[in-house]
């Protein structure tokens, strides 16, 4: 074996790993920026219209699951109908968002800091299994095996699922 060989294994063993590693981190960086985006909403705007944002999640699955013209979603390209089926899901989670804001959530609500970052996880982890189990994902984006052992199992799906509501009822008072 030649220098050069040995700088080329090397070379290709560096590449691979970062590559390896980016993509890992990828996968996560979604999740962080999901929370972020959640933490950063609930700071700002409030910690009523976060609860309303998590309910309102709950809301529009209901809608979603039953909604009778999904036939008519487009189904090709890929990125079309992943687009018009959360499209749709988006539609229907804004317009119980704006009934709940204006109905239900207080703005009396007390979530701390650490119960704000945790309800913003688990929303971001709702999202994930959504998009695992219910949205056309997997046609249009491959997750690294890490994140599909923690949201691609079916006996998961509920736990994710049912996680922010958990949270809601430990960690709003």
């Amino acid at each position: 074996m030649t220098a050069a060989d040995g700088i080329a294994q090397v070379n290709t063993l560096a590449t691979h790993t970062a590559l390896t590693i980016w993509s890992g981190m990828s996968d996560f960086l979604i999740v962080l920026v999901l929370v972020a985006v959640f933490f950063l909403f609930a700071w700002y705007v409030g910690r009523g219209p976060f609860v309303a944002v998590l309910l309102a999640f709950y809301a529009a699955y209901a809608l979603y699951a039953v909604f009778p013209y999904m036939a008519y979603l487009p189904t090709a390209p890929a990125l079309t109908a992943l687009g018009a089926h959360i499209g749709l899901y988006l539609a229907l989670t804004l317009a119980f968002y704006i009934i709940l804001r204006r109905v239900v959530v207080s703005d009396f609500l007390y979530v701390g800091i650490f119960g704000l970052i945790a309800l913003s996880f688990l929303g971001a982890a709702f999202l994930l299994a959504l998009a695992f189990h219910v949205f056309p994902v997997s046609s249009v984006y491959t997750f690294t095996p890490a994140v599909t052992l923690l949201f691609a199992p079916d006996s998961y799906f509920w736990w994710w699922f049912v996680a922010p509501a958990i949270g809601l009822f430990f960690l709003a008072r």
